[in-house]
């Protein structure tokens, strides 16, 4: 069980390679696709069977597969998936599967939450803990100093002086690695986002046109990040800086592979001056601050961030109301009250009449409502209820 498609997606890969010579059958099953594809491979039979949690619950609570006779539970990435919020849907899949099992969880990072997690599901469990590994020595480091409102246009100008072949831009939010995608197309470069609000086709499509050189720049967000293998980045560049020093370490991880130089460039403001120190300590040396020559550090911010604002949504559009028709032509049937008494009656124009309960408002004799009954016509411009819209099908959960 992983956290996202691409994970999944690279321990298939790898799991497929392994196992080549094996006969050992494994297929992948997460959100953002097809059931039925899905749905035949598992019911084919297959050993070994990569997943993320909200999919294969699905497929568990519909029958499309069983998990009575697993051997081997994994969870990697566990403290991702507990960011994720998919600790609820684990403890659910545990339902399905036998207690004689063989459990092995994998985690970067140990919280309480997690913890408490191996408690839980593992039986004398023997620990094995690595510890903090060092960034290549072949990556340069630097930091560069900006205001939050200036970092988009550092990044353009950084751009535009720097030689770079491959570049990886980090994000914090999806919305935001979207809208700086859509600003460096708008400069000229081949760039694309990876974030969690694509289908799985276009951020495929993304990851493979980043491998494949289609685009130069791929912005993503740490969790959309995760299984992405790509040994020729040249530059990794933390628009946001991140939130632990575990994750800057995965974050320019990315470059300097294979004995290959890289360069891991972050922007930082006053407020990231703590974790920038805790970097450091890890580094074992200071972080050398640069600033782009040309670029105006000064520029008032504006009255409100709107650099990443969503874009307002268009008002309502307001029905026009029909003109003016002949009273008769425009007349509604009454609802009829109590026998004796009088009922209101609704027009088009909102005004009110008062009409009989035996007759309409122009005095014919009232017919097609039983007693009590309501009419069957709709007022003006009434619009049938719907349901909400639903979308394709969801994503990896």
């Amino acid at each position: 069980i992983a956290p996202t498609r691409e994970l999944a997606e690279q321990i298939n890969d790898n799991i497929i390679e392994l196992g080549r010579k094996t006969g050992l059958r494994s297929t992948t099953v997460y959100g953002g696709v097809g059931l039925n594809p899905q749905i035949q491979k598992l019911r084919g039979g297959t050993e070994i069977v990569v997943a993320c949690p909200g999919r294969l619950l699905d497929h568990l609570n519909q029958k499309n597969a069983d998990l009575s006779h697993l051997e081997v539970l994994v969870l990697d990435e566990a403290d991702r998936m507990f960011d994720m919020g998919f600790l609820p849907d684990i403890r659910r899949i545990l339902k399905y599967v036998p207690v004689k099992r063989q459990t092995l969880l994998f985690s970067a990072t140990m919280p309480d939450d997690i913890r408490h997690l191996a408690h839980e599901i593992l039986h004398n469990p023997v620990t094995v803990q690595v510890g903090h590994t060092a960034p290549a020595n072949t990556v340069a480091h630097a930091l560069y100093p900006v205001p939050q409102h200036l970092k988009t246009g550092l990044l353009l100008e950084l751009l535009g002086h720097t030689d770079a072949g491959s570049v990886l831009i980090f994000t914090r939010t999806k919305h935001r690695a979207k809208r700086i995608g859509q600003q460096l197309e708008k400069a000229g470069y081949k760039a694309a986002s990876l974030q969690g609000n694509l289908s799985q086709n276009k951020r495929q499509e993304a990851l493979d046109g980043f491998r494949s050189g289609k685009y130069q720049i791929l912005v993503a967000t740490d969790i959309a990040a995760r299984g992405i293998d790509v040994s020729s980045i040249s530059h990794v560049i933390n628009y946001d800086i991140p939130d632990t020093v575990d994750a800057y370490t995965h974050r320019i991880g990315r470059t300097g592979r294979a004995a290959k130089t890289g360069d891991a460039f972050t922007f930082i403001t006053h407020e990231d001056e703590i974790l920038v120190r805790s970097i450091e300590r890890v580094l074992g040396e200071k972080i050398g601050r640069r600033t782009v020559m040309g670029f105006d550090y000064q520029k008032a911010a504006p009255s409100r961030d709107t650099e990443f604002a969503r874009p307002p949504r268009e008002p309502q559009r307001r029905r026009i109301p029909a003109p003016a028709r002949p009273e008769q032509g425009r007349q509604r049937e009454a609802v009829p009250g109590p026998s004796g008494q009088q009922a209101s009656v609704g027009y088009s124009g909102g005004r009110t009449a008062i009409a009989s309960p035996q007759r309409t408002p122009s005095g014919r004799p009232r017919t097609g409502n039983a007693p009590g009954g309501t009419s069957s016509r709709r007022s003006w411009g009434a619009r049938p209820n719907r349901g909400p819209d639903r979308g394709p099908g969801s994503g990896s959960r």
